[in-house]
């Protein structure tokens, strides 16, 4: 009896802390969320893709990825309204604008021809909405399952009109025909010299056949530590030209796989960790330890140092970063301790009954004289948080969604959808010999009709009075089993509220439309790179005559008159396959009308580090930045 009373006991420690019911109940009163669904390219019901027939018993599992969301402004309207849709079940890449936001040109599908494009082998992941070849229009960059990504260069037309197909010629970014399996990408200036440079994470080996009819293929060599999928290519700015029809060239970084590894990646982020203007790496892993890489890079001269964190009677090995060896699916940074620098939350499998790993919240300490040593300046805290687990999760998302002053969390989870659970299956796998998961022959069936996590909801966390953050998504409309992979953030319509977009598999991708009541005060930037030479300035709104593009990297800082400081960098491109909006979006709380110190830290277009401060008074400001202060 008394060995039973002890396991009560530790039954009622172990339980996770409530939220009383009250609290719950205001705190999701805040929230107003409308969905809508995006257009459909067309008709289909597919639910798996045509894989290797070595991979056929696992076609279902081979079949988890590919809805992509990224948001941006394209039409150069001043908004981030427009929306860059990756669908797997037409394998179709759509421009479209975001539902409820007028009619400003018809949506149309990207057209990759006249480059070489094999359907039966080839699936596009996901794109990037960025300005590759410095003109101040938006591109894009599509990235591929069974081939290299591929620029998207919009023209710079001779009389205006509605964007279309024809807006933007396809260019390789690649010579040569590899075959690549990417699933994370983004943009960022690697090495300093003011130019944006593009890193990619691959999956799958490359080189493999995943998909189509014949070709060797492996699955990965461990649950943990597997080291043998996709190369990690990093590629620098080197030229473009503008006009009716663009180009740009880049430089891929010789051996930059013995830095960032061969893991199996899902997700990256690039995240100034330090304040020194040049982005380190968090490289998120499905099979294989994650990375975080602290960039010493120069012009012309890529180099990184591996980070690793700290372990203590309290953190398990798997939690320690650089070391852990849970599944890495996605990934965001943010001010979470309120100290001023990036925290990180990666996404990971927390499943009742299923698989419980973690996810990761790792917060900054400030010591960065330890990054000398190559220790990282982060402590692990996602359980005290309440962020610890979620289900099958993929991508991040953080955002001070009702302008509190207080970020909140979204999470997309899920992964197969059927009637069969198979999760018995995939703890016998994840817990048998590593030296078997190489062969897929070895797999137990993950086909159509069979569930993983098939019933998760996205997570919507919101912190409470203790600190503690608790999920809320059921009570703010947001607990749909969508099976969502990718997350978009922006405010889309310019009312001072984040939106948000998902991108779901084999199913239609959503718009959220953010109508909640009662918010505080913003502040909301467009920071952009002057595309021509002379002073920054400032133009109140949303301008659409501001010549610039996104100013990738820059670090702002809002001073408060409390003392507090809210600090944001503008995201190239973080997480798994949702791509935000790069604008700045700082919620104010309950402020009172006044002007805000705000400061600008940024590269220029020759890589010379440059700081400007000015006063602005709540509510949106287009910022070019020039070659002088403000």
């Amino acid at each position: 009896m008394a060995m039973w009373g002890a396991v009560a006991i530790l039954g009622w420690l172990a339980r996770l802390p409530g939220l009383p019911p009250a609290e719950s109940a205001e705190m999701a009163t805040r929230f107003h969320f409308e969905p809508t669904n995006f257009p459909r390219s067309s008709v289909s019901d597919r639910s798996y893709r045509d894989v290797n027939p070595a991979l056929q018993r696992i076609n279902a599992w081979i079949s988890t990825v590919g809805a992509g969301i990224a948001l941006g402004d394209l039409d150069r309207d001043g908004l981030s309204n427009d929306a860059c849709l990756v669908d797997p079940r037409t394998n179709t890449v759509m421009v479209t604008p975001v539902p409820g936001t007028s009619d400003r040109y018809q949506p149309f599908q990207l057209n990759v021809e006249p480059l070489a494009y094999d359907a039966s082998t080839m699936a596009p992941m996901g794109c990037l909405i960025l300005d590759l070849n410095e003109d101040g229009l938006r591109d894009l960059v599509v990235y591929y399952w069974g081939r290299t990504p591929v620029a998207f260069l919009q023209r710079q037309a001779r009389k205006p009109a509605p964007l279309s197909r024809e807006s933007f010629v396809p260019q390789e970014l690649v010579p040569g025909s590899e075959r690549w399996y990417t699933n994370a990408a983004l943009t960022a200036d690697i090495d300093g010299d003011g130019h944006f440079d593009l890193v990619f994470g691959n999956y799958f080996p490359d080189g493999s056949m995943v998909l189509g009819k014949a070709g060797w293929v492996a699955m990965q060599a461990s649950m943990s530590h597997a080291g043998n999928g996709g190369s990690k290519p990093i590629l620098l700015w080197q030229s473009a030209t503008s006009g009716e029809k663009p180009t740009v060239q880049f430089a891929r970084v010789a051996d930059a796989d013995s830095t960032l590894g061969t893991g199996w990646t899902l997700a990256m982020a690039a995240c100034d960790i330090d304040g020194d203007l040049r982005p380190d790496l968090y490289i998120a892993n499905d099979f294989g330890p994650d990375k975080l890489l602290h960039n010493v890079s120069s012009p012309g001269h890529v180099r990184f140092k591996p980070l690793r964190g700290r372990r203590n009677l309290a953190t398990p090995k798997s939690k320690v970063l650089g070391q852990d060896s849970f599944k890495g699916m996605g990934v965001d940074c943010a001010d979470l301790n309120g100290d001023g620098w990036p925290d990180f939350m990666v996404g990971n499998i927390t499943d009742d009954y299923a698989l419980m790993e973690s996810n990761l919240v790792f917060l900054s300490t400030g010591e960065f004289h330890a990054m000398d040593s190559g220790m990282a300046p982060y402590n692990e805290r996602s359980e005290a948080l309440g962020l610890a687990r979620s289900g099958w999760s993929w991508d991040v998302r953080i955002g001070d969604f009702d302008n509190s002053g207080v970020p909140q969390i979204l999470q997309a989870t899920g992964f197969l959808k059927g009637s069969v659970n198979r999760w018995p299956e995939l703890q016998e796998l994840a817990m048998g010999n590593d030296l078997m998961l190489h062969n897929p022959a070895h797999w137990p069936r993950f086909g159509p009709g069979d569930d993983l996590s098939g019933s998760n909801h996205d997570r919507f966390y919101v912190r409470s009075q203790s600190g503690r953050y608790f999920d809320l998504a059921a009570a703010v409309g947001l607990g749909e089993p969508y099976l969502t992979r990718g997350i978009a953030v922006a405010d889309v319509d310019g009312d001072g509220r984040l939106d948000f977009a998902l991108a779901n598999q084999w199913a239609d991708s959503i718009f959220i439309h953010n109508l909640s009541e009662g918010t505080g005060a913003f502040l909301g930037l467009h920071v952009l790179l002057s595309t021509a030479q002379g002073p920054s300035t400032i133009h109140a709104g949303h301008s659409e005559a501001a010549q610039g593009s996104p100013a990738l990297g820059a670090r702002v800082t809002v001073y408060l008159r409390d003392g507090k400081r809210l600090v944001e960098s503008v995201d190239g491109g973080n997480g798994h396959s949702g791509k935000s909006s790069p604008d700045l979006h700082f919620g104010l709380g309950t402020l009172t009308p006044q002007k805000l110190r705000v400061a600008f830290d940024w590269r220029g277009r020759h890589g010379a580090v440059r700081h400007t401060e000015t006063q602005l008074m709540p509510g949106w400001h287009t910022v070019l930045l020039g070659s002088s202060n403000l």
